[in-house]
């Protein structure tokens, strides 16, 4: 039996800004999408366009209220092929939340609150 990564799920409060933030952000764009018939759930899919590993948004029509991520012990990790560039980028858009420069990684955090990890593609 083998086990192979699939998906990884955030649940957002604002579909449309999210989408933006992950395109803007880290190029990822709608590979898939499936909505309820009662209009309750809408899932996105976002792939890198070059791996098979996807993020789901998941936006709930009768949220209210933003999420409560807690103490944010959990995060998605993306390795990106110019480091300096990236950090760049994410610095104009004002979202670094943490920066590590002994392990030459950093945080950006999306509409939501959750983290991502930028790490130096080798």
């Amino acid at each position: 039996m083998k086990f192979e990564f699939n998906h990884f799920n955030f649940n957002v409060f604002d579909l449309e800004k999210s989408m933006n933030f992950y395109k803007e952000a880290l190029g990822l764009t709608e590979v898939k999408r499936k909505e309820s018939s009662d209009g309750s759930f809408i899932l996105v899919y976002l792939g890198d366009g070059v791996t098979d590993f996807s993020l789901e948004l998941t936006w709930l029509k009768d949220r209210t209220d933003p999420y409560d991520l807690g103490e944010q012990e959990f995060h998605l990790a993306m390795k990106v092929d110019n480091y300096d560039e990236a950090f760049k980028k994410h610095q104009e858009m004002g979202c670094i939340e943490f920066i590590n420069e002994s392990m030459g990684i950093y945080f950006i955090t999306d509409p939501d609150g959750y983290w991502v990890e930028i790490v130096r593609k080798k």
